[in-house]
């Protein structure tokens, strides 16, 4: 049993949220007072989505592709920390159990066999793509 401060109840709470979930999914400001409305991203900076899954729009590091980028970021997350160091065969085994998408896995086909890696990185420097080159 909650003891809150809330005195409104589950049942009003749910109430409450139907009445304003169309504000909530409006895609417009939804103040009357436009000083507490988000400012805008600035010119030198990338715009900002709302969606989860939307692509990443940061700049890219000197040296890469914004392709190779995207390859070693999803990499990195189908592959998580656990896997390293790996192995090709560890690599491929662990891209299908964790249902990457099947270019990443026809990627990781192309890495050579007798290699170990320790990252993400090193898997798309293995692979040909471009490296990141730091000051």
């Amino acid at each position: 049993m909650d003891h809150g401060t809330n005195k409104t109840g589950p049942a009003r709470d749910d109430m409450m949220k139907k009445q304003i979930q169309g504000e909530l999914k409006a895609d417009r400001a939804l103040r009357a007072e436009e000083d507490h409305d988000p400012e805008p991203s600035g010119e030198d900076q990338p715009d900002v989505t709302r969606s989860a899954g939307a692509p990443f729009g940061g700049s890219t590091p000197d040296g890469m592709t914004p392709e190779a980028v995207e390859i070693r970021t999803e990499m990195a997350q189908h592959l998580g920390r656990a896997v390293y160091p790996a192995d090709r065969n560890a690599i491929i085994g662990t891209l299908r159990q964790n249902n990457a998408p099947d270019r990443l896995v026809e990627l990781a086909q192309r890495l050579p066999e007798n290699e170990r890696y320790e990252n993400a990185q090193r898997i798309v420097e293995s692979l040909g793509l471009t490296r990141e080159h730091r000051a």
